[in-house]
């Protein structure tokens, strides 16, 4: 019955292409939420940091055009690590009081920072798997 069940679900490149949707998808929504709303807030919370204020504007390629990529099958390490890096900045902005806190319903209070993290490098060290828009293995 075992062996019957792992035939069954052994379908790795489906696997990497939902992860890859779930990442990609998830974090494209924050993406647009920023674009919708401008760069303003994350100029100042980087002024507050003491950091240059054009760094917001790399917020928008690890939240719009790294997932874009990812979800499309394009440059899928790179694109996940650029996502990987980014929820590494978010944490240390945002997230690093958070990190030993949880929430009012008793989550990890950065775990969204952390399911981001894990999963992007986990994309990085996969791959995008054979479902992907570019057909060339070299640009997946």
């Amino acid at each position: 019955m075992t062996g019957l069940i792992n035939r069954l679900l052994s379908h790795e490149d489906a696997g990497k292409l939902l992860l890859r949707l779930s990442v990609g998808g998830l974090m494209l929504f924050h993406g647009i939420g920023k674009l919708l709303t401008g760069a303003a807030g994350i100029k100042g919370l980087l002024a507050s940091f003491g950091l240059p204020e054009f760094i917001a504007y790399g917020t928008f390629l690890g939240e719009i055009v790294a997932p874009v990529f990812i979800i499309l099958g394009i440059l899928t390490r790179p694109s996940a690590l650029l996502v990987a890096f980014t929820m590494v900045v978010a944490w240390l902005m945002i997230g690093i009081n958070k990190t030993f806190v949880l929430d009012a319903t008793g989550a990890w209070a950065i775990e969204s920072l952390v399911y981001f993290f894990i999963s992007a490098l986990a994309l990085a060290l996969m791959g995008s798997g054979k479902y992907s828009v570019m057909k060339n293995a070299c640009w997946r």
